[in-house]
């Protein structure tokens, strides 16, 4: 059930937080200040910090935080609605249903629904349509029979404008719904015709099993992109999509490993050989959001591909700037010019599994490929190797990883350990780095990212002197990036010195950028000067570009005019960054 803002918030105002907390754990007052023993995890001390002004609760020995509803969530093991429901009925407040928000999830599923009926549309024209022989003879080309064909609803898209469109008219489907869904487009004129025509269609499900979109293969002699995914819809997002991972999940759990291909006919290749481990991106670079789905699966990822230039340049992209250290992340290799869905079709699946188990982590094959480019038989590019080797075991989060890779460049390059391991720590000082908030137990942030966050608190507490600075682009974190864009809509609809209600804007989000504002919300000590963090900051932020951009440099020739714009923009960074030291 979905209620009405404004009676959650009478329900917040409502609600004394410290009573709350005092139900389910000891609570002790001095003054303003209310510590509790914190219900989360085992303490004698109390360290949980309790907010009655602001609705917020943080304890700084687990790091769990919150508003009163995420505290019932968590003591009593329900959900926002059931919460929301509870301390309604201890306060006596009347709840109203908000029909705009049960409506939105209420649309998902008729988008849901809609692309479900289109999947069985698409199937049953595969398999009956008297203009499919093409679509079934390209699947029999590739060793699908009708079991395959139904284990994977494969279909087909008649080439006729309106095939799907009538149908779903048909079954009462609004047009407006089907172009939302991204199953149809809307032409100038107002009508409405199929999105996709003339192709074999794979359904792409989410991880819950729900149909949300295709992807469609192009077949002989018809025009267009060989490939057409669907377009990003309320239920479509590629970049948080895995083709495969519904059927997968599962074996991938028991199977402690995933495999990322590149196709959806390698997807099917593999689970047809036995391995219904693989999962395929929808026409985009793995990335981030990916591996967080993976992740909860199982911290084995391997990258599956052949050994061509594409296939290498694929498993790199996604992670030009970072390596995930808390993945085991591999490569597996095939011959040049065969995919999985080619090695099955020959009936060579050991060779898939001999790939696997040869699989090398991805930091290593990168550094493979990327010292198979140079004349190591020479002192100079020996040096380029070991420098650029430097920038990508950089990436790496782990020290000791570091190390061992330091040892790999000085085996392959010949150059002597101790030079390589200066050249790696001058690439970790110098690289932006987006590491997440420090955990309970980590080193305190130093220098300019701890400038970063003492500028977040600044603006938490809506300090006059940050509103005169722009501060776009000056965060050299993620997390920190992320809290600024937070902040700034929020802070921009008050008077400067007015301080955000963050218990209405942070208070049921438990993300780790959530987390991190409440708990710099409860520092006492008191704040620094604005223009003097803001200047620490801002001359990270030079130093940081002055570096990127002189390395972009060193790799230039220097009679070329790429070169000639790197170094003016270098003096001119130079130049900025002394105005801002010479204001100490």
């Amino acid at each position: 059930m979905a209620y009405r803002r404004e009676d959650i918030e009478r329900v917040r105002d409502a609600t004394d937080l410290v009573e709350l907390v005092a139900e389910v754990t000891k609570v002790r007052r001095s003054g303003r200040s209310v510590m509790a023993v914190c219900p989360f995890h085992q303490e004698k001390t109390p360290s949980m910090s309790v907010d009655a002004a602001r609705g917020l609760y943080h304890c700084f020995g687990c790091g769990k935080s919150g508003d009163l509803f995420r505290f019932i969530q968590d003591t009593q093991a329900v959900d926002f609605s059931d919460a929301v429901e509870l301390l309604a009925r201890r306060s006596g407040v009347t709840l109203h249903e908000d029909a705009e928000a049960s409506q939105r999830r209420d649309r998902r599923q008729i988008l849901v629904d809609a692309t479900t009926l289109a999947v069985g549309f698409f199937h049953d024209s595969l398999k009956t349509g008297s203009d499919a022989g093409g679509a079934r003879g390209y699947l029999r080309s590739r060793g699908y029979d009708g079991t395959v064909v139904d284990r994977f609803a494969i279909g087909y898209s008649p080439p006729h404008g309106e095939a799907l469109v009538g149908y779903l008219r048909r079954r009462k489907v609004p047009e407006d719904v089907m172009v939302t869904a991204g199953l149809a487009v809307r032409a100038r004129t107002g009508k409405v015709f199929d999105r996709f025509r003339g192709r074999v269609m794979f359904p792409i499900y989410d991880v819950r099993g729900d149909a949300v979109g295709f992807g469609a293969r192009l077949l002989e002699g018809g025009e267009g992109p060989k490939y057409l995914n669907s377009p990003e819809t309320p239920i479509y997002h590629k970049s948080s999509l895995l083709y495969g991972l519904n059927w997968a999940k599962s074996e991938i759990v028991r199977g402690g490993h995933s495999v990322v291909v590149e196709g959806y006919t390698d997807v099917i290749g593999l689970h047809l050989a036995g391995m219904p481990v693989a999962v395929a991106t929808c026409g985009t670079a793995l990335g981030e959001e990916h591996l967080d789905l993976l992740r909860r699966f199982s911290e084995k990822v391997v990258l599956m591909f052949d050994a061509d230039e594409a296939g290498t340049n694929a498993s790199l992209r996604g992670f030009e700037r970072s390596v995930p250290g808390d993945l085991d992340l591999r490569v597996a290799v095939l011959p040049q010019g065969r995919d999985p869905a080619d090695v099955v079709a020959a009936g060579e699946t050991d060779l898939l599994r001999a790939a696997i188990d040869a699989s090398s982590p991805l930091l290593q094959f990168r550094l493979e490929r990327l010292l198979e480019g140079f004349t190591l038989s020479e002192p100079e590019a020996r040096g380029r190797a070991v420098r650029a080797a430097a920038e990508v075991v950089a990436r790496h989060p782990d020290a000791v990883a570091r190390h061992e890779y330091a040892v790999l460049v000085s085996r392959r390059t010949g150059v002597e350990l101790e030079v390589v391991v200066k050249s790696i720590e001058a690439a970790v000082s110098g690289q932006q780095k987006t590491r997440p908030a420090a955990p309970r137990g980590a080193q305190p942030l130093q220098g300019v990212e701890k400038a970063e966050r003492e500028l977040l608190r600044l603006m938490l507490a809506n300090d006059p002197g940050v509103r005169r600075h722009d501060l776009s682009g000056v965060f050299s974190r993620d997390d920190h990036r992320a809290a600024h864009e937070l902040l700034v809509p929020v802070l921009a609809a008050l008077d400067p010195g007015v301080p955000p209600d963050l218990g209405s804007l942070l208070g049921d989000d438990d993300s780790e950028v959530a987390v991190m504002l409440r708990g710099l919300a409860f520092l006492e000590s008191p704040l620094s000067s604005a223009d003097e963090v803001v200047r620490k900051v801002q001359v990270g932020a030079l130093e940081r570009r002055i570096e990127e951009v002189r390395r972009q440099v060193e790799s230039l020739s220097p009679q070329s005019e790429a070169y000639t714009d790197g170094f003016e923009e270098l003096i001119a960074l130079e130049r900025r960054r002394r105005q801002l030291a010479s204001q100490e």
